[in-house]
């Protein structure tokens, strides 16, 4: 017997055995993916056969039977598994026929990781955990009954797009819409943290309360003093940033929603904030423990002057938040560092420091390569690109939502005695392959963005009031992608080839025609915009004039082919300049549109490849509680194409960061990017990596992943709150 027989012996000794008695056989067929047959091919029919085997063995005994439909929806909202709200909205022939169609679909998981991650993670499941009271087609329905709203023609639509596999709603929204004891629809909360007590305070209120609803909280810590700072005028008063992620990191690991979904947090700082040197020691491996932080998340916020003095070889000046709050009347996030630098070094009202602009690159550099993190947020690509009125100045748990906001200010008693806009932002994504197949790309975007735009609306968290402010005044979506390389490869296009860049730019420009258009008939029937548009590029026109000048449509012959083929028409200047009038006439009713998350368990159950890089290996090994290892090959492969399938780290960095540029100047917010270098790579390589996605335009670096640590064992966690 191998070694990793072995492992599939003790592997499968600790799955609870089917009813009957028998041990089930479909972990170890899943195993089989990991090893040739007698001809050297993957055994990707065993794999197939592990997912047959699963609901034979696994979640057919284990399904709640109903003598009919009228009987299980009067038990599910009987027994309080069910809204009753949700669906008094429509009449019950309508639920019943919705349901009829959602499984007349057929709807199949084409992997065991797939069907299990769905049955894990998603399916209702009776209070005591033993029986499962949906399958895939009855969480649809039921989403998309929640998010329609009593619409029936938008519910159907919702249906069909999910059951088709072109959108699914991201985590929070699958897991919670339509049940009576859930969390948040919403994927994610971004809150600032002022340079005072009570904000402070509050914030670590708000981070236990959206963490118990089940959401990722991202805080800005750069207003807050230094340590040593004064306070009241009294030296050496102030404790700094590192108290406070202490406090927030027992917080998240403290709340979290109904023990479904662990809290997770992650912290931004200015990289001209006095304490950045102490930031990113908390993540070092021998850092003392009164300062190491295990589980938040940090990132940093990176200026262009931060790159022009490392170039120069010029001391970088770090700049008290007390200081530059009192000379410049607005908090110390809200002042562009960039635009202010020279003048604030020559201010003798501001106190300074400096360090090595090198060498602070260079500690960037080693920190990934320890742990992955900091992310890494490039603010002034951010704002260039913003065509919201206001500032950018962190992002959140996955890197990719970039949005404005604005401080709040608090009385004694923590209430509020200024609302400002704090961030919320709901995901869902479309499976790239499945929707180009769809042969209607902008109907399906469309159905996407409705979907969205329904929970924004829902969203009302008050709770946090700052949240619910930003929320109801913006209703910023985020509608992402994934399955990128699955369809690049499956068409036999090697991912960030020349046909590979140029599908990524045309498909993307696309998408943001008919998200424009979607939020643009949206505002026509609600009679209203977003707050804050008629100070927009949008209203200006501004925004449009890139895509009135030059036509978006393929370069290459291959890409015209797969547009042609999938009868996708691609929009035109004339398009672009109809849209432009309508918008500028009427408006936008979403803030934000777009934002490509890392896409993780929604993936595996859609059969994609995880949002746009890369796969990190062709057969990819999870580890899944008791169950132990699982395997999931790569979509679309078999063992005729495997050359397209090369993966992150073969393909390396340049590439990766070329396909996210083409993608992310169609996007409004961010993208999660990570980065992948072989075993063979130095602290310098990644200095050069970071250098080049800024100069391409990369807006945000999510983690950076050295192949070598995935072989020694290095879990990849991902975004606890974004995975979607």
């Amino acid at each position: 017997m191998t070694a990793l027989d072995d492992a599939l012996v003790t592997a499968d000794a600790q799955v609870i055995p089917a009813q009957g008695g028998t041990a089930p056989g479909y972990h170890t067929l899943n195993a089989m993916l990991n090893l040739w047959d007698e001809n050297g091919r993957i055994q990707f029919e065993a794999d197939r056969e592990a997912a047959r085997q699963y609901f034979l063995q696994h979640v057919n005994p284990r399904t709640k039977q109903f003598e009919s439909f009228r009987a299980r929806i009067d038990y599910l909202v009987g027994n309080g598994y069910y809204e009753q709200a949700v669906l008094d909205q429509y009449p019950f022939e309508f639920v019943q026929e919705l349901t009829d169609r959602a499984h007349a679909a057929r709807f199949r998981f084409p992997t065991f990781l797939g069907a299990f991650k769905y049955y894990t993670s998603y399916a209702l499941k009776s209070f005591d955990g033993t029986e499962y009271l949906e399958n895939f087609e009855d969480r649809s329905v039921m989403t998309a009954l929640t998010l329609a709203v009593g619409d029936q023609t938008l519910a159907t639509a919702i249906v069909d797009e999910m059951l088709a596999g072109r959108f699914q709603p991201a985590t929070p929204t699958f897991l919670n819409a339509g049940k009576s004891s859930r969390g948040e629809l919403v994927s994610c909360f971004l809150l600032r943290i002022e340079d005072d007590m009570e904000s402070i305070g509050r914030s670590i209120n708000s981070a236990l309360q959206l963490s118990k609803r089940g959401g990722g909280v991202a805080l800005l810590l750069s207003n807050i003093r230094e340590h040593g700072a004064p306070i009241k005028r009294i030296e050496n008063q102030s404790s700094g940033v590192i108290p406070v992620m202490k406090l927030l990191e027992d917080s998240f690991s403290y709340a979290n929603q109904l023990g479904a979904r662990q809290g997770a947090g992650a912290v931004y700082l200015s990289a001209h904030h006095p304490d950045i040197l102490r930031f990113l020691d908390t993540k070092r491996e021998n850092a003392d423990e009164k300062m190491r932080i295990k589980t938040l998340s940090l990132g940093v916020v990176v200026p262009d002057i931060s790159f022009e003095l490392a170039k120069n070889n010029e001391p970088m000046h770090l700049f008290s938040p007390y200081d530059v709050e009192r000379v410049y009347g607005k908090p110390f996030g809200d002042v562009s560092i960039t635009d202010h630098y020279r003048e604030m070094v020559a201010d003798d009202r501001i106190r300074k420091t400096t360090i090595n602009a090198r060498e602070f690159f260079q500690t960037l550099a080693e920190l990934q390569f320890e742990s992955g993190y900091p992310y890494v947020v490039f603010e002034d690509t951010v704002n260039r690109a913003n065509p919201i009125a206001g500032r950018i100045n962190m992002s959140n748990l996955c890197s990719e939502i970039l949005q404005v906001n604005t401080p709040s200010k608090l009385g004694e008693d923590l209430n509020y005695e200024v609302v400002g806009k704090d961030i919320s932002c709901n995901l869902g994504s479309l499976n790239i392959a499945l929707a180009m197949d769809g042969g209607d790309l902008g109907a399906t975007v469309e159905t996407a963005v409705r979907a969205l735009t329904a929970v924004s609306v829902a969203s009302d968290i008050r709770s946090v009031p700052s949240v619910a402010y930003g929320n109801a005044r913006s209703h910023a979506i985020g509608l992402g992608q994934m399955n990128l390389h699955g369809y690049l490869a499956r068409e036999r296009v090697h991912y960030g080839s020349e046909e590979g860049i140029d599908f990524t730019n045309v498909y993307f420009a696309t998408v943001l025609f008919h998200a424009l258009r979607a939020s643009n008939r949206i505002a026509i029937e609600q009679r209203a915009t977003f707050d804050g548009f008629e100070n927009s590029r949008y209203a200006t026109g501004e925004f449009f004039d890139r895509y009135t000048e030059q036509d978006w449509l393929p370069a290459t012959a291959r890409v015209r082919a797969l547009f042609a083929d999938s009868g996708i028409t691609l929009p035109t200047r004339a398009d672009w300049a109809e849209l432009k009038a309508s918008v500028m006439q009427h408006g936008i009713f979403n803030q934000n549109l777009q934002a490509v998350p890392p896409t993780g368990s929604i993936s595996y159950i859609n059969n994609s490849t995880s949002s746009i890089h890369p796969i990190a290996s062709k057969i990819e090994i999870r580890k899944e509680g008791k169950l132990g290892r699982v395997y999931y090959p790569a979509p679309f492969m078999d063992n005729d194409n495997l050359e397209y399938y090369a993966d992150a780290y073969e393909i390396g960095p340049e590439k990766i960061i070329d396909t996210y540029a083409a993608a992310t100047q169609h996007v409004d917010q961010g993208l999660s990017l990570t980065l992948f270098f072989k075993d063979t790579a130095t602290t310098r390589d990644v200095n050069r990596a970071q250098i080049y996605a800024w100069r391409k335009g990369i807006k945000t670096i999510y983690y950076v992943r050295i192949r070598q640590m995935a072989l020694e064992g290095t879990e990849v966690q991902g975004c606890v709150s974004c995975m979607l």
